[in-house]
């Protein structure tokens, strides 16, 4: 049984304030990077986005990889 997505919490405010205790979905994904949902999705394939894996069916992506993708892409910008 899954939560609301009311009930959910702000991906992109846990993210800012600190690491999520939990693992984040493709919809949190998007929501941070204010980006559809397809856009995640042609990432994993591309393997372009931050690194993701399945449990199951399901898609779920490590606050600690999302943030270090971030710090990445941060780092290779301010490089060129």
């Amino acid at each position: 049984m899954s939560r609301p997505r009311s009930a959910q919490p702000d991906a992109l405010a846990a993210l800012r304030s600190g690491l999520p205790d939990r693992y984040l979905t493709p919809d949190d994904i998007a929501e941070i990077f204010d980006v559809p949902v397809e856009t995640v999705y042609q990432w994993r394939r591309k393997r372009t986005g931050p690194p993701g894996f399945r449990i199951g069916k399901h898609l779920r992506y490590d606050p600690v990889d999302v943030r270090a993708y971030v710090d990445q892409r941060k780092a290779e910008d301010a490089a060129a």
